[in-house]
């Protein structure tokens, strides 16, 4: 910046506009990680936080410097409750647009009514027609996605209303396998235990918290002007050049802060607990008595208590060392 003295790094980042609210909040999960685990396994799953803690556990981690030694981790709790597989979507390249698209969907008739209401298309039809079609054209397909269904009413909120949602199959097996696990899943409990396991590292995405229309010091991060500044001192320094004559997008201003779709990736996942290991109820502020299985992450995850919270196998590689499980000495619930 000419003959700038002294260090005036750009203050937020790019990376993330605009700084709008989120279209839902049910996020889509856009990338799905390879695996070269063999055999079938679902690549993600879905929960609800229940809030944060802190845990004790023994570092076995072979470059730590305390290794061996008791240390302290703040945790996230997520409640998942098991999801209802209630269908599959077969996915076919199209060569002409260069994307996937579907081929065909197919919907289990056998669900509650309660999920039922949640799909505006919901036609089982002649469902087993439709698969008979996919097994027909297997050469077509690409990847076989699971269509599943969140069950709130198992979990400690007092929410009815489902999400509905896709999760790939992976793993190192040819499409008529992952055809065959989808089938035998159609109106089944697919359970957090048998996507995951304690030591996974995983990627996980979710809605942060709102916090409305903020000011350029909160939003980007800005400096406050000198004392001596006129008229405010909480504004960027310039809005810009003389020409051209409007603002550019680029300039730190105020507006829409947080309830934004975020990942985080590399979190481990440290034990896999259920409420009836404990011989007292599990409860959070603003979230309620945990009912089903729950996930003991490392450090935060984005959101509110009783937010959905989706999670993959992380896409990113990750040190074999790190996923080994840990030994947790003490949780504070």
């Amino acid at each position: 910046m000419g003959a700038r003295k002294k260090h005036a790094p750009k203050r937020g980042s790019l990376a993330y506009s605009p700084r709008k609210r989120a279209r839902t909040l049910n996020p889509t999960i856009k990338t799905w990680p390879e695996m070269d685990e063999v055999g079938v396994k679902p690549l993600g799953f879905a929960g609800y936080k229940a809030g944060m803690t802190h845990i004790y556990y023994i570092d076995e981690y072979p470059y730590s410097p305390y290794k061996g030694q008791e240390i302290f981790s703040a945790v996230s709790i997520v409640e998942t409750p098991p999801l209802k597989v209630i269908g599959l979507v077969a996915y076919t390249p199209n060569y002409v647009d260069n994307r996937f698209e579907t081929f065909s969907t197919v919907y289990y008739p056998d669900v509650p009514d309660f999920i039922k209401r949640r799909i505006s298309t919901y036609n089982p039809g002649d469902w087993e027609k439709n698969l008979e079609e996919i097994k027909s054209n297997i050469e077509r397909i690409s990847f076989i996605r699971l269509l599943v269904s969140t069950q709130p009413i198992l979990a400690g909120i007092h929410k009815k209303t489902p999400e509905i949602f896709e999760i790939q199959l992976g793993g190192k097996s040819s499409i008529e396998e992952k055809l065959k696990y989808a089938e035998e899943l159609f109106g089944k409990d697919l359970e957090v235990d048998s996507v995951f396991k304690p030591g996974d590292v995983i990627d996980v995405i979710a809605v942060t918290k709102g916090k409305g229309f903020q000011g350029p010091v909160k939003r980007w991060g800005i400096k406050l002007l000198s004392h001596k500044s006129r008229k405010a001192r909480r504004k960027p320094g310039a809005l810009g050049p003389w020409k051209p004559s409007a603002t550019r997008y680029t300039v730190p201003l105020a507006g829409q802060t947080g309830f934004h779709r975020r990942t985080i990736y590399h979190i481990k996942i440290l034990d896999i607990k259920s409420p009836v290991d404990f011989d007292h109820p599990l409860s959070f502020p603003r979230y309620g008595v945990l009912k089903s299985k729950f996930l003991i992450l490392k450090g935060s995850v984005p959101g509110s208590a009783k937010r959905l919270i989706k999670m993959r196998f992380t896409i990113r590689p990750v040190r074999p060392e790190l996923l080994s499980p840990v030994k947790i000495t003490y949780i504070n619930v």
